[in-house]
């Protein structure tokens, strides 16, 4: 029967019943500790940024023959690179990093793509060279960041229009929260910040802000019901309204990560960047947005006066215990009013005067004679 419920519920013809909300705790608990796990590795470890932000020269080729990295240090070492970052990609092509080679001469460069092509056994025409300034990189740079920060913008204007303000700020605690586990995790596993995971970067706020938009969406649906909230309360009319929407969050998530997996795995080097940036963003978008999202904007929203009266009418009704009287004003007018109230509750005990009968004016019948 378990099997058979899971299965109804996964296809959605019933309804979930999770403590989503009552459980907050334990998610920001969660978050909080991914989070300070992100910063420790941007902290002590920091993001591997390719020369497109750095700026500096890549050297990649295929070889034929034998290659090992301290031959090609050797080789690089002539011409002042004997501090490049060598790697030997699947063992049968090479992936070099180092400083901008616009400090050597034409004739130089032309020898250095010589002396390394002979030692891979391939032509001087097969070894490629990318050389980046920094300034382009600097330029680079600013540009990702602006456009974050517009869009960051922009997003917040939307949500704060088309719901409320708290609603917007719940959704850019959300997102916070994905953009800094995602650099964090990105510097912890050493992958290269390349332009397309800036892009990856982009595209994964749109989908979290998607997920986002729609579970509060399906909130403000349902506390908009007066007697659905006073007969629930708001945290709990927000999980009931996370639980309707759990599973559709669920699959449209699994809906994207299943191609972005096959990209991973069978991507090229470029594509495996980018699809490693929107796995890992899809996959905390997902959580963000059912346990950051709903939860902070719940914590926002019972601080409101009228949702902590109707929490201490709810309290009463269920048998707790009662909200506490405000005190007796001590001033003359707050004496006047015991009086008065104590003057009306003797007036309503003390017995009422007996009406007297009105009499009747109705004449006697007259009497009948005899004969």
């Amino acid at each position: 029967m378990k099997w058979k419920s899971a299965i109804s519920t996964y296809r959605g013809h019933t309804v979930p019943h999770l403590k989503l909300i009552q459980h907050r705790n334990w998610w920001f608990a969660i978050s909080g500790a991914v989070i300070l796990i992100s910063i420790v590795g941007l902290i002590f470890r920091g993001l591997n940024y390719s020369i497109d932000f750095n700026g500096g020269a890549q050297i990649t080729y295929d070889f034929k023959t034998a290659e090992t990295v301290p031959e090609i240090t050797s080789i690089l070492a002539k011409y002042g690179r004997g501090d490049a970052e060598i790697q030997v990609v699947n063992g049968q092509s090479v992936s070099i990093r180092t400083r901008s080679l616009t400090d050597l001469t034409p004739d130089k460069q032309a020898a250095l793509k010589a002396d390394l092509a002979t030692q891979a056994g391939i032509s001087s025409d097969d070894v490629n060279t990318q050389d980046v300034g920094p300034t382009w990189g600097s330029q680079i740079s600013k540009k990702a960041v602006r456009g974050l920060i517009v869009v960051l913008i922009l997003i917040t204007g939307y949500i704060a229009f088309r719901f409320e303000w708290k609603m917007a700020l719940g959704a850019m605690i959300a997102l916070v929260h994905d953009l800094i586990n995602t650099a964090g995790i990105y510097a912890l596993v050493g992958r290269e910040v390349t332009p397309a995971t800036v892009i990856a970067i982009l595209t994964i706020l749109g989908f979290s802000l998607y997920d986002t938009v729609v579970i509060y969406d399906k909130i403000q649906e349902n506390t908009e019901s007066t007697a659905l909230v006073a007969r629930l309360g708001y945290s709990e009319t927000v999980n009931q309204s996370c639980n309707q929407v759990f599973m559709r969050s669920v699959n449209t998530s699994l809906v994207v990560l299943l191609p972005i997996l096959s990209l991973l795995f069978f991507g090229g080097a470029t594509l495996k960047d980018f699809a490693f940036a929107m796995f890992v963003g899809v996959t905390t978008g997902a959580y963000s947005s059912i346990f950051v999202a709903a939860p902070a904007l719940t914590v926002l929203k019972e601080r409101e006066p009228r949702y902590r009266q109707i929490e201490a009418r709810r309290a009463v009704r269920d048998g707790g215990p009662k909200p506490k009287a405000l005190p007796a004003a001590s001033t003359s007018d707050g004496a006047v009013a015991s009086n008065a109230a104590a003057t009306a509750a003797t007036a309503k005990s003390a017995p009422r005067p007996s009406r007297p009968r009105p009499k009747s004016k109705r004449k006697p019948p007259a009497k009948r004679k005899r004969r």
